[in-house]
């Protein structure tokens, strides 16, 4: 099948392994993809709208190329890896009993995304906005309150804590 170039509308894409498929210049629209594999697929101006990511590895994608008029989506129960989201407005999006390593929120718009459940190991966040957004019961998130803009952000204990990392302080 096709990608590049293409449109596809209130389709689920479901078991396809599109590793180093290019979905350049194509529109997907309120489409599914369930237990899919997009390592390094290509997404230079592609257009995501009403997207759910359920169950797929994504590994390598820069999703700041994607043409960002109404993007949209969410990923649940998904692996996310070696991704960018830097530069992105993603106000209500979800990451959800994710496993999201080593992925850029640098200069993102966070505002109530949700975070739940979901292991944020290496994964940076800088001049992010993550205002009424959840990791409630989320772990290895690395932020720093100087660096973000967090307003009625929730978190978990014990996890909270590491939001004291940044400092050169000594917890019992």
């Amino acid at each position: 099948m096709k990608y590049q170039n293409e449109e596809f509308e209130a389709e689920t894409f479901k078991d396809i392994d599109l590793t180093y498929v290019s979905f350049k210049n194509s529109r997907f629209i309120d489409c599914d993809f369930e237990n899919c594999n997009l390592s390094n697929v290509d997404l230079d101006n592609t257009k995501f709208q009403d997207i759910r990511f359920k169950n797929c590895k994504i590994l390598g994608l820069d999703f700041s190329k994607c043409n960002d008029f109404i993007l949209t989506f969410g990923f649940e129960d998904s692996f996310l890896s070696l991704s960018v989201f830097s530069d992105l407005k993603l106000e209500n999006t979800n990451f959800t009993n994710c496993q999201i390593y080593d992925c850029d929120f640098v200069n993102t718009n966070l505002t109530r995304a949700n975070f739940e459940n979901s292991d944020l190991k290496n994964s940076l966040f800088r001049n992010t906005n993550l205002s009424f957004t959840s990791f409630r019961n989320a772990k290895n998130y690395d932020i720093d309150p100087n660096n973000n803009f967090l307003k009625k952000t929730k978190f978990s204990i014990p996890e909270v804590i590491s939001l004291l990392n940044i400092y050169d302080i000594e917890l019992e």
